[in-house]
């Protein structure tokens, strides 16, 4: 089994703010080193032959030209709006004093 253990684990959690209790601390470092495991294998069997890849079959980009078409007004986009003021859609503040 993989190196994470449940301490590994308890020290992630408090530096993302995820409270977790213990019988969830020990199921995760169990699967997260089953993750490493899993990942600790396929590196195994690739070899200096194969190539690196993110995918497993080729990827290219389709690109169309970029064309002007018909766009809203300001109006007409705030018009769905639940509130808007001075011509820009209104939120309620989630930072205090800015």
């Amino acid at each position: 089994m993989a190196e994470i253990n449940r301490d590994d684990v308890a020290h992630l959690a408090r530096l993302a703010h995820i409270d977790m209790t213990d019988d969830e601390l020990d199921r995760m470092a169990g699967e997260l080193g089953g993750i490493v495991d899993a990942i600790k294998s396929v590196s195994e069997v690739a070899g200096d032959d194969v190539p690196a890849t993110s995918h497993p079959i080729p990827l290219s980009n389709v690109f169309r030209d970029d064309v002007v078409g018909e766009t809203l007004s300001n109006e007409e986009a705030l018009l769905g709006a639940p509130d808007n003021a001075d011509g820009r859609f209104k939120v309620p503040a989630i930072l205090d004093g800015e």
